[in-house]
């Protein structure tokens, strides 16, 4: 571990910083933290570590008034390995999310609410985030266009009538089955947990609690996925009846829907893996499942396709999700063979199992978000035939925007989480804060694009064999509709993580999104029947903005403490940046009837207008939320690249 002497008393601004007290880290906040963190994974370690300087970015004297501190020597038990003290002062600044003295809600250096200079994101930590985004963001880029090949090839392929609504219920069980076990609801869970034992890990101590971890949650979790499989493969006549009753083809969705329940195994084993690395600080191969998941049914639907009809998607749902287990399974092997009980010389941990009321807050969680789509495919199969195909192709286009301001998120998780094992509620507030900002901007310029450039943008993507300009018209209106929620949408993903990031089960989430469902299932009910498809697509936004407002009011005493004002008044300057730069766009792209340079134009128009309205009604978070993930712009004086 990296010490440094006691110094003099050094000035920051105009406030007096009292001499540091022996064996704490120089780069060591006001807020207290235990004295050893986890270490950093081997390809994310800084060379050997050099004084660093303080939080306010001056130099250490050349000529230091004390002698160094000698380090500690080593005991078995009581102190990290070689590597890990090697590792130590890297991972510490990963897991102090600050950038540049700002915080997170201005561009200005500003001081927290105790009145003390936030200390600079190091720039070895800045380097990290920024590598790991970039390979989130592009892999799930790659994802998400892979994802649209595929959406284009069902369309080509099976149209939007009948068979598709068909496969399209069946698909719920893949769609419940991503989000419980892979996005939303069991890495809320497994994140923490994972974080602990990997802090418990540094701090030294009989066995590998990280392996302890899995033995005692993997065989059971495994069980209940091949139990639930089962069930739903069992009852599949029921839940297609129970989920689309108006099918005029019920025979069709059920055989689909067995085929896909084996992603109920494939995924939740998939999502331990992407739980597991993601809290290692390893993001390549858990942001490559959707890339493989997907090549898995386009290749079954070309392959099958003519023999199989639409069950040949069905089929490559199955072979996506042994794809994506198979691509992160031997990076997870190489991490539990990192640190093994008998490397250590010691008996092995009992880890204490992931707790059961943990577990099922988070999947009631996931479960209520998820049943929104349940909702609205139920009063779409009261519609013409097709209207389940427009919701499903507009949703899929429509929610890009919001991927894309989460993998931020994705990033940042096992960091909050990190954080708050660590006892360090404020710097776990900054990150969030600094995560919606960052989101919001992302997400509000993408819902104005598709507010302006919906028509070209389904023309482009769809309108071919099956797909018909009437598809197209229809399709255009509700990702419009959609896009009103996607803020909401993006909200709720950003803050349900700060609830389940200190691994403790927490109900209010539930609660908000029951709210919220409650919501979409009444608004829905009233308005499907004069609006159609468009009132179903009100209704979902209407319900997540009301989780999204109930979740953020009830941050400051049930999750970490975010200044919730602040939030707001900046939340708004981007909000009406977005509403100018749509109609602006609206109007742009209507002047071409080619949807390619209506598309270009009313994209372009959009993003100009809306940077400009976003300065012009002063809104500053964009900055300081991008610092902090992208590589260093300051260096500190001894900082050392890698």
């Amino acid at each position: 571990m990296t010490v440094t002497p006691s110094q003099p008393p050094r000035t920051e601004g105009t406030a007096s910083v009292p001499p540091a007290r022996p064996a704490q880290r120089s780069d060591d906040s006001a807020v207290p933290r235990p004295a050893v963190p986890a270490p950093w994974p081997q390809e994310a370690c800084a060379p050997p570590c050099a004084p660093t300087s303080p939080p306010d970015g001056t130099r250490h004297s050349a000529q230091p008034s004390h002698p160094p501190a000698r380090p500690a020597p080593h005991t078995r038990g009581t102190h990290h390995t070689a590597h890990t003290a090697h590792t130590a002062h890297t991972e510490h600044t990963e897991h102090t999310e600050h950038t540049n003295g700002t915080n997170g809600t201005n561009g200005t250096d500003a001081t927290d609410a105790t009145g003390k200079r936030p200390p600079e994101l190091p720039a070895a930590s800045r380097r990290f985030l920024a590598r790991a985004a970039l390979v989130t963001a592009s892999l799930s880029v790659a994802g998400a266009l892979l994802g649209l090949v595929r959406d284009q090839a069902l369309a080509r392929l099976f149209g939007a009538g009948s068979d598709t609504d068909a496969f399209l219920v069946a698909w719920t069980v893949p769609e419940f089955a991503a989000t419980l076990l892979i996005e939303d609801g069991l890495a809320f869970a497994l994140v923490p947990a994972f974080s602990v034992a990997l802090a418990r890990r540094a701090r030294g101590g009989p066995g590998d609690p990280v392996r302890a971890l899995v033995a005692g949650t993997l065989p059971r979790l495994a069980l209940a996925f091949v139990a639930a499989g089962g069930l739903i493969m069992l009852a599949a006549p029921y839940l297609v009846r129970a989920l689309a009753p108006g099918l005029p083809d019920p025979g069709l969705a059920v055989d689909c829907t067995r085929l896909t329940a084996t992603s109920v195994l494939s995924f939740g084993l998939a999502g331990y893996c992407s739980a597991a690395l993601r809290a290692h600080r390893r993001f390549l191969a858990p942001a490559a499942i959707y890339v493989a998941y997907n090549i898995g049914i386009v290749g079954g639907m070309f392959l099958l396709g003519g023999r199989w009809g639409v069950r040949s998607a069905a089929m490559g749902v199955a072979v996506g999700g042994c794809l994506m287990l198979a691509v992160q399974l031997p990076s997870l092997l190489k991490e539990l063979r990192r640190r093994s009980p008998r490397e250590l010389g010691e008996r092995p941990a009992r880890e204490r199992p992931v707790g059961l009321a943990l577990i099922a807050t988070v999947l009631l969680f996931a479960l209520c978000r998820q049943s929104q789509v349940l909702i609205e495919r139920f009063l779409g199969s009261q519609l013409p035939s097709g209207a389940i195909s427009h919701l499903n192709y507009a949703q899929k286009v429509a929610q890009m925007p919001m991927v894309l301001s989460l993998m931020l998120c994705t990033v940042t998780f096992p960091v909050v989480a990190r954080a708050l094992a660590d006892g360090d509620t404020e710097r776990a507030r900054d990150r969030v804060e600094r995560d919606l900002a960052l989101a919001a901007w992302v997400v509000l310029l993408g819902a104005a694009t598709v507010v302006a450039c919906a028509p070209q943008i389904v023309e482009l993507l769809f309108q071919r064999g099956e797909f018909t300009a009437s598809d197209t018209e229809a399709t255009a209106g509700v990702m419009r509709v959609y896009a009103v929620g996607l803020l909401g949408h993006t909200l709720v993903g950003v803050l349900v993580r700060s609830y389940f990031s200190a691994a403790r089960p927490s109900w209010y989430p539930v609660g908000a999104m029951a709210v919220g469902v409650l919501a979409t299932s009444w608004i829905g009910a009233l308005t499907v029947g004069p609006w159609g498809v468009l009132g179903i697509t009100a209704a979902n936004a209407a319900g997540i903005s009301a989780t999204a407002v109930l979740l953020l009011a009830g941050m400051r005493t049930r999750s970490v403490p975010i200044r919730v004002r602040p939030v707001l008044r900046e939340l708004s300057r981007p909000l009406g940046a977005a509403l100018v730069a749509g109609a602006a766009g609206v109007f742009a792209a209507a002047r071409f009837p080619q949807p390619l340079p209506g598309l270009a134009v009313g994209g372009a128009t959009v993003t100009v207008v809306f940077v400009l309205a976003g300065w012009a009604l002063g809104a500053q978070g964009i900055a300081p939320a991008l610092r902090s993930v992208s590589p260093a712009t300051r260096r500190h004086a001894h900082g050392r690249n890698r």
